[in-house]
């Protein structure tokens, strides 16, 4: 892992992920794709009970690195089948909540990456921005899915036809983020809520993200039997059992994420 472009902690359970590449705002190379996807892989092997991703400087990241890439390849196509979908296959996997920490501009891929989180806490000063249009390319890196899915085809459509930014309260009315909150405040926000996940019962909050994820695109039926079979898995876990001793004894339980 390059240490040097990708900061990773442990805090208390929460594996903080920093893009640190400030003087390019955070743009994304094929390198830094493969340190996260190799970030989360060790924080499901350090046991860590959430993720935190943020952005260093004064954006959370701008988009692909075109320049370390000598412009744009021939094949876009490739591009997105060997680094951005397997990275974002791999949020999409990972069997803890995810949160993300956006500043400033969360533009092309790095909006992609910002949403891929569960909750995303944004700066007063972030913006949201797909501006592929703008120069004749498509939404990728799953963007199209998570915009169709949360706000529904209308604000998708304006985000992605028209290619402006969507400032951060305008995101937040739209259910785009979770919520905003004043810049000098983010990181303290972000990292409380990360911990607030990362105290929970881990293993039940890991189904509910995949559940939630796999009902956006399922029936009814196949919800129910998806909801059926998660509930008996999580009804054997250590933190059911340790919640309904402790609902008994009038105390908060503690939660050991098995």
């Amino acid at each position: 892992m390059s240490e040097q472009h990708l900061l990773y902690t442990l805090d208390e359970g929460v594996a903080i992920l920093t893009l640190n590449r400030p003087d390019r705002l955070n743009a994304l190379s094929t390198a830094l794709l493969g340190d996260i996807g190799a970030a989360l892989d060790r924080a499901v092997a350090d046991g860590a009970r959430c993720v935190l991703l943020k952005g260093e400087g004064r954006a959370f990241s701008s988009g692909a690195d075109l320049v370390s890439t000598g412009g744009l390849p021939d094949d876009l196509g490739q591009l997105l089948e060997e680094h951005y979908n397997p990275l974002v296959r791999k949020f999409a996997a990972i069997p803890v909540p995810v949160v993300s920490a956006v500043q400033g501009a969360a533009a092309g891929a790095g909006c992609s990456l910002a949403l891929a989180a569960d909750l995303t806490v944004a700066a007063r000063s972030a913006y949201f921005l797909l501006a592929f249009a703008n120069i004749g390319l498509v939404p990728d890196a799953g963007a199209t899915w998570m915009l169709a899915k949360a706000v529904g085809r209308s604000r998708a459509m304006e985000m992605a036809l028209l290619g402006e930014k969507i400032p951060a309260e305008k995101a937040a009315d739209w259910g785009l983020i979770h919520k905003v909150v004043d810049d000098e405040a983010l990181h303290d926000a972000a990292l409380a809520l990360a911990k607030k996940l990362a105290a929970g019962p881990v293993v039940a909050l890991g189904m509910i993200r995949k559940a939630i994820n796999s009902a956006l695109d399922s029936s009814l039926d196949t919800v129910l039997d998806s909801e059926r079979d998660d509930q008996r898995a999580a009804g054997r876990t250590e933190d059911a059992r340790e919640a309904i001793t402790a609902f008994g004894e009038k105390r908060k339980p503690v939660f050991k994420g098995k």
